[in-house]
Protein backbone atom coordinates (compact mmCIF):
# COMPACT_ATOMS: atom_id res chain seq x y z
CA UNK A 1 0.00 0.00 0.00
CA UNK A 2 1.24 3.56 -1.12
CA UNK A 3 0.06 7.19 0.15
CA UNK A 4 0.31 9.86 -2.73
CA UNK A 5 1.36 13.24 -1.74
CA UNK A 6 1.50 16.74 -3.36
CA UNK A 7 4.22 18.63 -4.00
CA UNK A 8 3.59 20.44 -0.39
CA UNK A 9 3.12 17.07 0.93
CA UNK A 10 -0.66 17.14 1.30
CA UNK A 11 -2.26 13.70 0.48
CA UNK A 12 -4.45 12.98 -2.56
CA UNK A 13 -4.98 9.06 -1.53
CA UNK A 14 -3.88 5.77 -0.84
CA UNK A 15 -2.69 3.31 -4.00
CA UNK A 16 -3.37 -0.44 -2.41
CA UNK A 17 -0.76 -2.66 -4.10
CA UNK A 18 -3.29 -5.61 -4.77
CA UNK A 19 -0.76 -7.96 -5.53
CA UNK A 20 1.03 -7.80 -2.66
CA UNK A 21 -2.10 -8.27 -0.54
CA UNK A 22 -2.98 -11.41 -2.45
CA UNK A 23 0.66 -12.34 -1.75
CA UNK A 24 -0.02 -11.97 1.96
CA UNK A 25 -3.66 -13.66 1.84
CA UNK A 26 -2.00 -16.50 -0.09
CA UNK A 27 0.52 -17.11 2.46
CA UNK A 28 -2.23 -16.98 5.18
CA UNK A 29 -4.48 -19.55 3.68
CA UNK A 30 -1.53 -22.02 3.21
CA UNK A 31 -0.51 -21.91 6.91
CA UNK A 32 -4.34 -22.30 7.89
CA UNK A 33 -5.02 -25.15 5.63
CA UNK A 34 -1.77 -27.08 6.09
CA UNK A 35 -1.18 -26.35 9.60
CA UNK A 36 -1.74 -29.98 11.66
CA UNK A 37 -3.71 -28.45 14.44
CA UNK A 38 -7.17 -27.69 14.71
CA UNK A 39 -7.66 -23.94 13.28
CA UNK A 40 -10.70 -21.71 12.32
CA UNK A 41 -11.75 -18.06 12.06
CA UNK A 42 -14.65 -16.47 13.94
CA UNK A 43 -16.81 -13.34 13.11
CA UNK A 44 -15.25 -11.49 16.40
CA UNK A 45 -19.43 -9.89 16.52
CA UNK A 46 -21.41 -12.75 16.33
CA UNK A 47 -19.21 -15.72 17.04
CA UNK A 48 -19.85 -17.36 13.46
CA UNK A 49 -17.34 -19.46 11.88
CA UNK A 50 -16.05 -18.16 8.98
CA UNK A 51 -13.48 -20.74 7.95
CA UNK A 52 -12.00 -23.86 9.28
CA UNK A 53 -9.31 -26.13 8.23
CA UNK A 54 -8.67 -30.30 7.75
CA UNK A 55 -7.03 -30.58 10.93
CA UNK A 56 -10.24 -28.92 12.36
CA UNK A 57 -12.26 -31.30 10.69
CA UNK A 58 -10.42 -34.19 11.56
CA UNK A 59 -10.42 -33.51 15.05
CA UNK A 60 -13.85 -32.58 15.71
CA UNK A 61 -15.11 -35.07 13.20
CA UNK A 62 -17.61 -32.83 11.17
CA UNK A 63 -17.88 -31.96 8.01
CA UNK A 64 -16.21 -28.00 6.80
CA UNK A 65 -19.76 -27.11 5.75
CA UNK A 66 -21.60 -28.11 8.66
CA UNK A 67 -19.02 -26.09 10.92
CA UNK A 68 -19.11 -23.26 8.88
CA UNK A 69 -22.93 -22.95 9.60
CA UNK A 70 -21.71 -22.95 13.40
CA UNK A 71 -21.32 -20.52 15.69
CA UNK A 72 -18.47 -21.34 18.26
CA UNK A 73 -20.35 -21.94 21.52
CA UNK A 74 -22.27 -25.08 19.78
CA UNK A 75 -18.32 -26.63 19.83
CA UNK A 76 -18.23 -25.88 23.48
CA UNK A 77 -19.90 -28.72 26.36
CA UNK A 78 -22.81 -27.12 28.19
CA UNK A 79 -21.21 -24.94 31.48
CA UNK A 80 -17.86 -25.26 29.51
CA UNK A 81 -15.90 -22.10 31.74
CA UNK A 82 -13.70 -20.03 29.04
CA UNK A 83 -11.70 -18.55 32.23
CA UNK A 84 -10.75 -21.95 32.77
CA UNK A 85 -7.22 -23.01 31.96
CA UNK A 86 -8.73 -24.85 29.13
CA UNK A 87 -12.10 -25.04 27.82
CA UNK A 88 -14.24 -28.09 27.31
CA UNK A 89 -15.34 -28.73 23.74
CA UNK A 90 -17.84 -31.87 21.87
CA UNK A 91 -16.48 -33.57 18.98
CA UNK A 92 -19.27 -34.54 16.61
CA UNK A 93 -19.35 -37.74 18.24
CA UNK A 94 -20.45 -36.78 21.68
CA UNK A 95 -16.73 -37.04 23.19
CA UNK A 96 -15.60 -33.74 25.28
CA UNK A 97 -12.33 -33.25 24.45
CA UNK A 98 -10.25 -30.23 26.91
CA UNK A 99 -8.26 -27.59 24.47
CA UNK A 100 -6.21 -24.43 25.41
CA UNK A 101 -7.61 -21.86 22.70
CA UNK A 102 -5.15 -19.32 21.79
CA UNK A 103 -6.59 -16.21 18.86
CA UNK A 104 -5.20 -13.64 17.53
CA UNK A 105 -7.20 -10.85 16.11
CA UNK A 106 -7.43 -9.97 11.90
CA UNK A 107 -9.74 -8.73 9.34
CA UNK A 108 -11.33 -11.56 7.16
CA UNK A 109 -13.31 -11.11 4.03
CA UNK A 110 -13.49 -7.23 4.94
CA UNK A 111 -15.10 -8.02 8.80
CA UNK A 112 -13.05 -7.93 12.03
CA UNK A 113 -12.67 -11.48 13.12
CA UNK A 114 -10.30 -13.39 14.97
CA UNK A 115 -8.11 -16.68 14.19
CA UNK A 116 -8.15 -19.40 16.73
CA UNK A 117 -5.82 -22.27 16.76
CA UNK A 118 -7.04 -25.43 19.26
CA UNK A 119 -4.56 -27.36 21.29
CA UNK A 120 -5.68 -30.86 22.70
CA UNK A 121 -4.73 -31.44 26.26
CA UNK A 122 -6.77 -34.45 27.10
CA UNK A 123 -4.40 -36.99 27.27
CA UNK A 124 -2.29 -34.90 29.17
CA UNK A 125 -4.63 -33.50 32.04
CA UNK A 126 -5.87 -37.21 32.05
CA UNK A 127 -2.44 -38.49 32.61
CA UNK A 128 -1.74 -35.75 35.41
CA UNK A 129 -5.16 -36.37 36.80
CA UNK A 130 -4.48 -40.09 37.37
CA UNK A 131 -0.83 -39.44 39.05
CA UNK A 132 -2.49 -36.52 41.28
CA UNK A 133 -4.85 -39.33 41.98
CA UNK A 134 -2.33 -41.59 43.08
CA UNK A 135 -1.01 -39.16 45.09
CA UNK A 136 -3.68 -39.17 47.80
CA UNK A 137 -4.84 -42.79 47.27
CA UNK A 138 -3.09 -46.45 47.68
CA UNK A 139 -3.01 -48.19 44.35
CA UNK A 140 -4.04 -51.37 45.49
CA UNK A 141 -7.13 -50.27 48.12
CA UNK A 142 -7.48 -46.97 46.40
CA UNK A 143 -7.81 -46.32 50.14
CA UNK A 144 -6.79 -42.47 50.91
CA UNK A 145 -3.05 -43.04 51.70
CA UNK A 146 -0.64 -41.05 54.45
CA UNK A 147 -0.32 -37.96 52.45
CA UNK A 148 -3.54 -37.92 52.59
CA UNK A 149 -3.97 -38.92 55.54
CA UNK A 150 -1.87 -36.24 57.36
CA UNK A 151 -3.91 -33.64 54.81
CA UNK A 152 -7.21 -34.72 56.64
CA UNK A 153 -5.40 -34.91 60.48
CA UNK A 154 -4.55 -31.30 60.24
CA UNK A 155 -7.79 -30.38 58.98
CA UNK A 156 -9.34 -32.32 61.80
CA UNK A 157 -7.16 -30.36 64.02
CA UNK A 158 -8.52 -26.95 63.13
CA UNK A 159 -11.51 -27.77 62.85
CA UNK A 160 -11.44 -29.34 66.43
CA UNK A 161 -9.57 -26.53 67.78
CA UNK A 162 -12.00 -23.81 66.08
CA UNK A 163 -15.47 -25.82 67.59
CA UNK A 164 -13.54 -26.90 71.05
CA UNK A 165 -14.68 -30.44 69.54
CA UNK A 166 -12.65 -33.45 69.56
CA UNK A 167 -12.15 -36.49 67.53
CA UNK A 168 -11.12 -40.27 67.84
CA UNK A 169 -7.91 -41.54 66.07
CA UNK A 170 -7.74 -45.58 65.43
CA UNK A 171 -4.58 -47.36 64.65
CA UNK A 172 -6.14 -50.75 62.92
CA UNK A 173 -3.43 -53.66 62.39
CA UNK A 174 -4.72 -56.91 60.39
CA UNK A 175 -3.95 -60.21 62.88
CA UNK A 176 -1.53 -62.44 60.90
CA UNK A 177 -1.74 -61.33 57.83
CA UNK A 178 2.48 -61.94 57.45
CA UNK A 179 1.45 -65.48 57.80
CA UNK A 180 -0.87 -65.40 55.03
CA UNK A 181 1.12 -63.54 52.37
CA UNK A 182 3.71 -66.27 53.31
CA UNK A 183 1.61 -69.27 52.97
CA UNK A 184 -0.28 -68.28 50.10
CA UNK A 185 1.69 -65.40 48.54
CA UNK A 186 0.94 -61.84 47.53
CA UNK A 187 -1.40 -62.13 44.91
CA UNK A 188 -4.10 -63.82 47.84
CA UNK A 189 -2.71 -61.24 50.25
CA UNK A 190 -3.66 -58.21 47.89
CA UNK A 191 -6.62 -59.72 47.64
CA UNK A 192 -7.48 -59.90 50.88
CA UNK A 193 -6.09 -56.80 51.39
CA UNK A 194 -8.64 -55.17 49.06
CA UNK A 195 -11.67 -57.16 50.85
CA UNK A 196 -10.28 -55.70 54.00
CA UNK A 197 -10.76 -52.38 52.87
CA UNK A 198 -14.08 -52.65 51.25
CA UNK A 199 -15.19 -54.36 54.68
CA UNK A 200 -13.83 -51.41 56.71
CA UNK A 201 -15.45 -48.67 54.35
CA UNK A 202 -18.64 -50.21 55.00
CA UNK A 203 -18.41 -50.62 58.97
CA UNK A 204 -17.15 -47.28 59.08
CA UNK A 205 -20.35 -45.73 57.84
CA UNK A 206 -19.34 -42.54 56.71
CA UNK A 207 -16.45 -42.35 59.02
CA UNK A 208 -12.70 -41.53 57.76
CA UNK A 209 -10.59 -44.82 56.98
CA UNK A 210 -6.88 -44.52 55.23
CA UNK A 211 -4.19 -46.99 54.77
CA UNK A 212 -0.92 -46.25 55.49
CA UNK A 213 0.98 -49.49 55.33
CA UNK A 214 1.15 -53.32 54.18
CA UNK A 215 -1.69 -54.12 56.81
CA UNK A 216 -2.35 -51.22 58.75
CA UNK A 217 -5.15 -49.00 58.82
CA UNK A 218 -6.37 -45.53 60.53
CA UNK A 219 -10.14 -44.62 61.23
CA UNK A 220 -11.43 -41.54 62.42
CA UNK A 221 -14.66 -40.64 64.04
CA UNK A 222 -15.80 -37.15 65.37
CA UNK A 223 -19.45 -39.10 66.89
CA UNK A 224 -19.77 -38.09 70.69
CA UNK A 225 -19.11 -39.49 72.86
CA UNK A 226 -15.65 -40.04 71.38
CA UNK A 227 -14.26 -43.08 73.88
CA UNK A 228 -17.77 -44.91 73.50
CA UNK A 229 -18.34 -44.01 69.87
CA UNK A 230 -14.30 -45.42 69.24
CA UNK A 231 -15.20 -48.21 70.83
CA UNK A 232 -18.41 -48.94 68.66
CA UNK A 233 -16.46 -48.10 65.72
CA UNK A 234 -14.15 -50.72 66.50
CA UNK A 235 -16.70 -53.19 67.44
CA UNK A 236 -18.37 -52.64 63.76
CA UNK A 237 -15.20 -53.09 62.36
CA UNK A 238 -14.17 -56.60 63.71
CA UNK A 239 -17.65 -57.49 63.18
CA UNK A 240 -17.57 -57.25 60.05
CA UNK A 241 -14.62 -59.73 60.02
CA UNK A 242 -16.82 -62.73 61.53
CA UNK A 243 -17.47 -64.22 58.14
CA UNK A 244 -13.99 -65.76 56.46
CA UNK A 245 -12.61 -63.69 53.22
CA UNK A 246 -12.72 -66.00 50.55
CA UNK A 247 -10.09 -66.40 48.03
CA UNK A 248 -9.18 -68.16 45.20
CA UNK A 249 -10.64 -71.02 47.07
CA UNK A 250 -8.86 -70.56 50.39
CA UNK A 251 -11.33 -69.68 53.09
CA UNK A 252 -9.59 -67.37 55.35
CA UNK A 253 -9.99 -65.92 58.77
CA UNK A 254 -9.02 -62.67 59.75
CA UNK A 255 -9.17 -60.24 62.97
CA UNK A 256 -8.33 -57.24 64.01
CA UNK A 257 -6.49 -55.33 66.75
CA UNK A 258 -7.44 -51.58 67.37
CA UNK A 259 -5.80 -49.04 69.32
CA UNK A 260 -7.49 -45.63 69.45
CA UNK A 261 -6.61 -42.16 71.23
CA UNK A 262 -8.73 -39.30 71.32
CA UNK A 263 -7.81 -35.56 70.80
CA UNK A 264 -7.34 -33.16 72.26
CA UNK A 265 -7.90 -35.44 75.49
CA UNK A 266 -5.17 -38.03 74.82
CA UNK A 267 -2.67 -35.97 73.06
CA UNK A 268 -3.10 -31.80 71.44
CA UNK A 269 -0.55 -32.45 68.70
CA UNK A 270 -0.76 -34.90 65.87
CA UNK A 271 2.35 -36.77 65.94
CA UNK A 272 1.66 -37.40 69.85
CA UNK A 273 -1.77 -38.43 69.21
CA UNK A 274 -0.55 -41.41 66.46
CA UNK A 275 1.91 -41.81 68.59
CA UNK A 276 -0.55 -42.65 71.60
CA UNK A 277 -2.75 -44.51 69.21
CA UNK A 278 -0.35 -46.77 68.12
CA UNK A 279 0.91 -47.44 72.35
CA UNK A 280 -2.80 -48.51 72.37
CA UNK A 281 -2.49 -50.67 69.35
CA UNK A 282 0.65 -52.21 71.00
CA UNK A 283 -1.21 -52.94 73.96
CA UNK A 284 -3.96 -54.41 72.20
CA UNK A 285 -2.00 -56.72 69.99
CA UNK A 286 -0.03 -57.78 73.35
CA UNK A 287 -3.35 -58.64 74.39
CA UNK A 288 -4.03 -60.92 72.09
CA UNK A 289 -6.30 -61.25 68.66
CA UNK A 290 -9.26 -59.28 68.14
CA UNK A 291 -8.26 -56.89 71.20
CA UNK A 292 -9.75 -53.18 71.37
CA UNK A 293 -7.70 -51.14 73.60
CA UNK A 294 -8.27 -47.07 74.02
CA UNK A 295 -4.85 -45.24 75.15
CA UNK A 296 -4.85 -44.62 78.89
CA UNK A 297 -1.77 -42.60 80.75
CA UNK A 298 -0.64 -46.45 81.68
CA UNK A 299 0.44 -47.47 78.66
CA UNK A 300 3.70 -45.48 78.55
CA UNK A 301 5.88 -48.66 78.12
CA UNK A 302 6.01 -48.53 74.86
CA UNK A 303 6.86 -44.80 74.60
CA UNK A 304 9.77 -45.57 76.97
CA UNK A 305 11.31 -48.28 74.90
CA UNK A 306 11.12 -46.06 72.07
CA UNK A 307 13.27 -43.27 74.33
CA UNK A 308 15.51 -46.62 75.25
CA UNK A 309 16.12 -46.63 71.32
CA UNK A 310 16.20 -42.71 70.80
CA UNK A 311 19.24 -42.87 73.31
CA UNK A 312 21.24 -45.64 71.85
CA UNK A 313 20.91 -44.44 68.33
CA UNK A 314 22.63 -41.18 69.43
CA UNK A 315 25.71 -43.60 70.07
CA UNK A 316 25.08 -45.62 67.02
CA UNK A 317 27.93 -44.14 64.98
CA UNK A 318 30.82 -43.71 67.43
CA UNK A 319 30.15 -47.13 68.42
CA UNK A 320 30.61 -48.58 65.02
CA UNK A 321 26.95 -50.30 65.15
CA UNK A 322 26.01 -48.89 61.34
CA UNK A 323 26.62 -50.54 58.39
CA UNK A 324 25.82 -50.48 54.83
CA UNK A 325 23.84 -52.96 52.83
CA UNK A 326 24.49 -52.36 48.86
CA UNK A 327 21.55 -52.94 46.03
CA UNK A 328 22.28 -53.17 42.54
CA UNK A 329 20.34 -51.35 39.94
CA UNK A 330 20.40 -52.66 36.50
CA UNK A 331 19.56 -51.13 33.22
CA UNK A 332 16.72 -52.59 30.61
CA UNK A 333 19.75 -54.32 28.45
CA UNK A 334 21.21 -56.13 31.70
CA UNK A 335 24.02 -54.06 32.61
CA UNK A 336 24.56 -53.09 36.19
CA UNK A 337 25.07 -49.47 36.19
CA UNK A 338 25.22 -48.68 39.94
CA UNK A 339 23.82 -49.50 43.62
CA UNK A 340 22.00 -47.74 46.12
CA UNK A 341 23.34 -47.19 49.38
CA UNK A 342 21.11 -48.80 52.42
CA UNK A 343 21.90 -48.12 55.60
CA UNK A 344 21.51 -50.75 58.81
CA UNK A 345 22.29 -51.05 62.55
CA UNK A 346 23.27 -53.96 64.00
CA UNK A 347 22.41 -53.25 68.04
CA UNK A 348 24.48 -55.13 70.79
CA UNK A 349 21.28 -56.28 72.57
CA UNK A 350 18.55 -56.20 69.75
CA UNK A 351 20.30 -57.41 67.29
CA UNK A 352 19.64 -56.36 63.30
CA UNK A 353 17.20 -53.11 63.72
CA UNK A 354 15.00 -52.34 60.37
CA UNK A 355 15.11 -48.93 59.22
CA UNK A 356 11.56 -48.40 59.27
CA UNK A 357 12.02 -48.67 63.11
CA UNK A 358 15.18 -47.14 64.05
CA UNK A 359 14.84 -43.85 60.71
CA UNK A 360 11.32 -42.22 62.53
CA UNK A 361 12.84 -42.60 65.37
CA UNK A 362 16.03 -40.65 64.44
CA UNK A 363 14.48 -37.98 62.70
CA UNK A 364 12.10 -37.73 65.70
CA UNK A 365 15.09 -37.39 67.71
CA UNK A 366 17.39 -34.93 66.04
CA UNK A 367 20.24 -38.09 65.58
CA UNK A 368 19.37 -38.34 61.91
CA UNK A 369 21.57 -35.84 61.22
CA UNK A 370 24.67 -37.36 62.81
CA UNK A 371 23.35 -40.87 60.95
CA UNK A 372 23.14 -39.00 57.40
CA UNK A 373 26.39 -37.54 57.68
CA UNK A 374 28.08 -40.68 58.05
CA UNK A 375 25.89 -42.50 55.44
CA UNK A 376 27.22 -40.34 52.94
CA UNK A 377 31.24 -40.26 53.68
CA UNK A 378 31.04 -44.07 54.08
CA UNK A 379 28.97 -44.50 50.58
CA UNK A 380 31.31 -42.55 48.75
CA UNK A 381 34.37 -43.89 50.26
CA UNK A 382 33.07 -47.19 48.79
CA UNK A 383 32.24 -46.40 45.91
CA UNK A 384 35.83 -44.71 45.43
CA UNK A 385 37.40 -48.05 46.25
CA UNK A 386 35.25 -49.83 43.43
CA UNK A 387 37.23 -51.33 40.53
CA UNK A 388 34.67 -50.19 38.02
CA UNK A 389 32.93 -46.72 38.17
CA UNK A 390 29.47 -47.61 39.35
CA UNK A 391 27.02 -44.78 40.25
CA UNK A 392 26.12 -45.20 44.11
CA UNK A 393 22.86 -43.66 45.10
CA UNK A 394 22.43 -42.11 48.64
CA UNK A 395 19.38 -41.48 50.04
CA UNK A 396 18.96 -37.92 51.47
CA UNK A 397 16.32 -37.62 55.04
CA UNK A 398 13.80 -34.66 54.74
CA UNK A 399 15.82 -32.83 57.53
CA UNK A 400 19.03 -33.33 55.86
CA UNK A 401 17.54 -31.54 52.46
CA UNK A 402 16.31 -28.88 54.97
CA UNK A 403 19.65 -28.42 56.35
CA UNK A 404 21.23 -25.02 55.01
CA UNK A 405 25.22 -27.24 54.00
CA UNK A 406 23.94 -29.86 52.28
CA UNK A 407 25.90 -28.60 49.46
CA UNK A 408 29.37 -28.34 51.93
CA UNK A 409 28.29 -31.49 53.48
CA UNK A 410 28.53 -33.24 49.89
CA UNK A 411 31.37 -31.44 49.09
CA UNK A 412 33.52 -32.32 52.47
CA UNK A 413 32.28 -36.32 51.77
CA UNK A 414 33.30 -35.85 47.75
CA UNK A 415 36.52 -34.45 48.63
CA UNK A 416 37.37 -36.56 51.58
CA UNK A 417 37.14 -39.89 49.80
CA UNK A 418 38.39 -39.09 45.99
CA UNK A 419 34.71 -40.04 44.20
CA UNK A 420 33.94 -38.24 40.98
CA UNK A 421 30.79 -36.47 41.54
CA UNK A 422 29.47 -37.83 38.37
CA UNK A 423 29.02 -41.36 40.04
CA UNK A 424 26.95 -39.40 43.05
CA UNK A 425 23.47 -39.58 43.08
CA UNK A 426 21.44 -38.36 45.98
CA UNK A 427 18.16 -39.22 45.91
CA UNK A 428 15.25 -36.83 47.29
CA UNK A 429 11.28 -37.84 48.04
CA UNK A 430 8.84 -35.61 46.54
CA UNK A 431 7.12 -34.82 49.86
CA UNK A 432 10.49 -32.91 51.03
CA UNK A 433 10.86 -30.98 47.24
CA UNK A 434 7.06 -29.78 47.79
CA UNK A 435 7.79 -28.24 51.64
CA UNK A 436 9.27 -24.92 50.34
CA UNK A 437 9.64 -25.52 46.63
CA UNK A 438 11.44 -22.04 45.92
CA UNK A 439 14.36 -23.20 48.89
CA UNK A 440 14.40 -26.48 47.06
CA UNK A 441 15.30 -25.60 43.58
CA UNK A 442 17.89 -22.94 45.50
CA UNK A 443 18.80 -26.29 47.13
CA UNK A 444 19.21 -28.54 44.41
CA UNK A 445 20.36 -25.95 41.68
CA UNK A 446 23.90 -25.98 44.36
CA UNK A 447 23.60 -29.36 44.87
CA UNK A 448 24.23 -30.07 40.78
CA UNK A 449 27.18 -27.54 40.37
CA UNK A 450 28.79 -29.71 42.56
CA UNK A 451 28.07 -32.10 39.04
CA UNK A 452 26.51 -34.72 41.14
CA UNK A 453 22.89 -36.38 39.88
CA UNK A 454 19.77 -36.10 41.95
CA UNK A 455 16.96 -38.66 41.47
CA UNK A 456 13.14 -38.46 42.75
CA UNK A 457 12.65 -40.88 44.56
CA UNK A 458 9.29 -43.43 45.36
CA UNK A 459 7.85 -41.34 43.03
CA UNK A 460 3.91 -41.10 42.70
CA UNK A 461 3.44 -41.58 46.57
CA UNK A 462 3.19 -38.13 47.79
CA UNK A 463 1.84 -34.81 45.33
CA UNK A 464 2.81 -36.33 41.74
CA UNK A 465 2.87 -32.65 40.22
CA UNK A 466 4.09 -32.84 36.66
CA UNK A 467 4.63 -28.90 37.20
CA UNK A 468 7.29 -28.93 40.32
CA UNK A 469 8.93 -32.53 38.14
CA UNK A 470 9.41 -30.06 35.13
CA UNK A 471 10.68 -27.11 37.65
CA UNK A 472 13.44 -29.33 39.28
CA UNK A 473 16.90 -30.67 37.51
CA UNK A 474 16.58 -34.05 37.93
CA UNK A 475 18.60 -36.60 36.60
CA UNK A 476 16.22 -39.88 37.48
CA UNK A 477 12.71 -40.62 38.89
CA UNK A 478 11.94 -43.74 41.30
CA UNK A 479 8.81 -45.77 40.48
CA UNK A 480 8.05 -46.54 44.00
CA UNK A 481 8.15 -50.25 44.66
CA UNK A 482 3.81 -50.28 45.09
CA UNK A 483 3.12 -49.95 41.83
CA UNK A 484 5.47 -52.55 40.64
CA UNK A 485 3.92 -54.69 42.82
CA UNK A 486 0.69 -55.35 41.59
CA UNK A 487 2.00 -55.73 38.02
CA UNK A 488 1.02 -58.68 36.12
CA UNK A 489 -2.42 -58.98 38.46
CA UNK A 490 -3.66 -55.13 38.02
CA UNK A 491 -4.69 -53.22 34.91
CA UNK A 492 -4.94 -50.15 37.25
CA UNK A 493 -1.15 -50.09 38.40
CA UNK A 494 0.11 -51.31 34.63
CA UNK A 495 -1.65 -47.72 33.42
CA UNK A 496 -0.63 -45.62 36.00
CA UNK A 497 2.89 -47.28 35.71
CA UNK A 498 2.49 -46.11 31.76
CA UNK A 499 1.56 -42.92 32.93
CA UNK A 500 4.25 -42.14 34.55
CA UNK A 501 6.65 -43.69 32.49
CA UNK A 502 5.35 -41.51 29.66
CA UNK A 503 5.60 -38.33 31.66
CA UNK A 504 8.87 -38.25 32.89
CA UNK A 505 10.28 -39.15 29.19
CA UNK A 506 8.20 -36.41 28.00
CA UNK A 507 10.88 -34.53 30.19
CA UNK A 508 13.40 -35.94 28.56
CA UNK A 509 14.11 -37.89 32.40
CA UNK A 510 14.56 -41.38 32.97
CA UNK A 511 12.50 -43.99 34.81
CA UNK A 512 14.21 -46.52 37.33
CA UNK A 513 11.39 -48.91 38.45
CA UNK A 514 12.12 -50.35 42.35
CA UNK A 515 10.63 -53.52 44.07
CA UNK A 516 11.16 -55.58 40.95
CA UNK A 517 10.56 -59.43 42.57
CA UNK A 518 9.20 -61.14 39.02
CA UNK A 519 10.18 -61.97 35.60
CA UNK A 520 7.11 -61.37 34.54
CA UNK A 521 7.36 -57.52 36.33
CA UNK A 522 10.64 -57.07 34.63
CA UNK A 523 9.03 -58.05 31.35
CA UNK A 524 6.03 -55.20 31.80
CA UNK A 525 8.45 -52.77 32.87
CA UNK A 526 11.01 -53.35 30.14
CA UNK A 527 7.93 -53.49 27.19
CA UNK A 528 6.69 -50.02 28.81
CA UNK A 529 10.21 -48.14 28.33
CA UNK A 530 11.47 -48.36 31.66
CA UNK A 531 15.30 -47.03 31.57
CA UNK A 532 16.80 -49.35 34.71
CA UNK A 533 15.41 -51.62 37.63
CA UNK A 534 15.79 -52.47 40.83
CA UNK A 535 14.90 -55.29 43.53
CA UNK A 536 15.65 -59.03 44.52
CA UNK A 537 15.36 -59.75 41.12
CA UNK A 538 18.16 -58.36 40.33
CA UNK A 539 19.87 -58.98 43.17
CA UNK A 540 19.55 -58.61 47.09
CA UNK A 541 21.31 -56.12 49.30
CA UNK A 542 24.36 -57.10 50.61
CA UNK A 543 27.35 -55.72 52.56
CA UNK A 544 30.31 -56.95 50.31
CA UNK A 545 32.10 -53.40 49.85
CA UNK A 546 34.45 -55.42 46.22
CA UNK A 547 30.04 -55.67 45.42
CA UNK A 548 31.26 -52.71 42.71
CA UNK A 549 34.18 -55.06 41.32
CA UNK A 550 31.75 -56.84 39.79
CA UNK A 551 31.15 -56.61 35.69
CA UNK A 552 28.57 -59.65 35.06
CA UNK A 553 24.61 -58.59 36.43
CA UNK A 554 22.72 -61.27 38.31
CA UNK A 555 19.96 -61.78 36.06
CA UNK A 556 20.34 -62.25 32.41
CA UNK A 557 18.71 -59.43 30.41
CA UNK A 558 15.07 -59.98 29.49
CA UNK A 559 15.08 -57.06 26.44
CA UNK A 560 14.80 -59.19 23.76
CA UNK A 561 12.16 -61.77 25.38
CA UNK A 562 9.96 -58.65 25.99
CA UNK A 563 10.42 -56.82 22.60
Amino acid sequence: MEERRTADGGSIGVRIDITDLKRREASFRLLFEENPLPMWVVDAATRQLLAANAAMCRHYGYRREDLLLMCEPQLECEGSDRTAEFELHRTACGDAIQVVIESRPLHYEGRAAQVCVAFDVTERNRAQERISYLASHDVLTELPNRTALDQHLSAAVERAEVTDSGFALLCIDLDHFKEINDLFGHAVGDAVLRETSRRLQEAAQGCYVARVGGDEFIGITDQVPLSANAELLATKMRAAFEDPIEVEGHSLKLDLCVGAALFPRDADKIASLLANADAALYRAKHEGRGAIRVFTSAMDQQLRERRALEHDLRFAVERRELYLDYQPQQHRDGRIIGYEALVRWRHPDRGIVSPGEFIPVAERSGSIAQIDDWVLVEACREAASWDRPFRIAVNVSAAQFRRENLDAQVRMALRETGLEPSRLELEITEGVLIEDVSRAKKAMQSLKSLGILIALDDFGTGYSSLSYVEAFPLDRIKIDRSFVASLGQSERSLAIVRAIIGLAHGLGVPVLAEGIETRVQMSLLIEEGCDEMQGYLIGRPQRDAAVGSRSKPRVPSLIHSAS
